[in-house]
């Protein structure tokens, strides 16, 4: 089985032949064909660094074939086209079991990665997420995978194992869609310091772009008088905690929302306690598809997307092989892409 292990922090990612040991109770071995690099994945080998991260198998974002499954595992078959999620759906706990949250109390106690079927050269290899889909094979827990329509494009559905869904998801948290047409919003505001992403924020539906660096004053400030005061809705998606505060503080202040969608654990999030009591609210979302828990999500996804209401393809700016990993992180690192999917095995 090649895998592309992360040996140590900051450093290239290495091809390397590992062991993917059979699936144990209630885990399912998945034949990976597609996986795309989220930012979510340089964030740890880049930015966060754990001491006790590494070595490990990095990759989340991910579509294939069920090849094998352990005991006690009865919702899947080997065949099955599935989609690994890293947020776990048990069903039986009292998250699963609120419709106050997509969250499972499962996925800290057995999801932390550590747990892996990975070995290589004799020593034990984390799966990053608990997914770790750099790799032909992985083994990830029935809790944390997804069934889906058979006729799904591996290559193209990857997506909707987070990026996508992570941002649909923070948006119908605020009862309205994707930045989209269908939102029924008059006016949706991309702003990006990298005035090469214009064009593609106009595809999904943007009515203006605005680049911080064209001008002189807080981009807060700039928002708020394009919009008599400031946005209804702000997201956040970069996991800079400075952006974060300017998202929030872009909001109206009587009744704005601001999302943080982008993941950082490195540093403080601040605001002036004024821009709060006004009565703005702030919140954070992951992965979170209107009241539905994240396995059944994501399948409901799938088929949206396969009924041409949600937009895949058009995030999809390069496809490379697994053996190219690091030039895909090259690529997001510079911002000269969206998603690179890489094509692991064919269907």
């Amino acid at each position: 089985n090649d895998n592309e292990v992360a040996w140590e922090p900051n450093k290239p990612l290495v091809i390397e032949e590992i062991e993917v040991a059979p699936p144990q109770a209630n885990e399912v071995r998945i034949k990976i064909v597609a996986t795309a690099v989220c930012h979510s994945d340089l964030y740890y080998l880049l930015e966060a660094m754990p001491k006790d991260g590494f070595p490990t198998v990095l990759g989340h974002e991910a579509a294939g074939i069920v090849e094998s499954i352990g005991p006690g595992v009865t919702e899947f078959q080997p065949g099955d086209k599935v989609i690994p999620i890293f947020l776990s759906q048990c069903r039986e706990c009292r998250f699963c079991k609120s419709p106050k949250t997509n969250q499972c109390e499962k996925f800290n106690v057995k999801h932390d990665g550590k747990e892996s079927r990975f070995t290589c050269k004799g020593k034990k290899v984390q799966s990053f997420t608990g997914t770790g889909t750099f790799s032909e094979y992985t083994v990830v827990n029935q809790i944390a995978v997804a069934k889906i329509d058979p006729t799904a494009p591996l290559d193209k559905v990857c997506l909707l194992g987070c990026g996508i869904c992570t941002g649909y998801g923070a948006a119908t948290e605020l009862d309205c869609l994707i930045v989209h047409q269908t939102a029924g919003a008059k006016k949706i505001i991309a702003v990006d310091i990298n005035p090469e992403k214009s064009e593609k924020a106009k595809v999904f539906g943007a009515t203006d772009f605005v680049n911080p660096k064209d001008h002189d004053k807080p981009i807060s400030q700039v928002l708020a008088e394009m919009t008599n005061g400031g946005v209804d809705y702000s997201l956040e998606c970069t996991g800079n905690v400075g952006v974060m505060r300017s998202a929030l503080e872009s909001c109206i202040w009587a009744w704005g929302v601001s999302v943080i969608v982008g993941w950082t654990e490195l540093h403080d999030v601040a605001t002036r306690p004024v821009q709060l009591i006004s009565g703005r609210t702030w919140k954070g979302s992951i992965l979170k598809l209107n009241e539905t828990k994240c396995k059944d999500g994501v399948s409901e996804m799938v088929k949206a997307y396969l009924d041409k209401k949600v937009k895949v393809d058009e995030f999809i700016t390069h496809n490379m092989t697994l053996d190219q990993i690091n030039d895909a992180i090259e690529l997001m690192k510079h911002s000269k892409c969206i998603r690179t999917v890489l094509n692991i095995s064919p269907e």
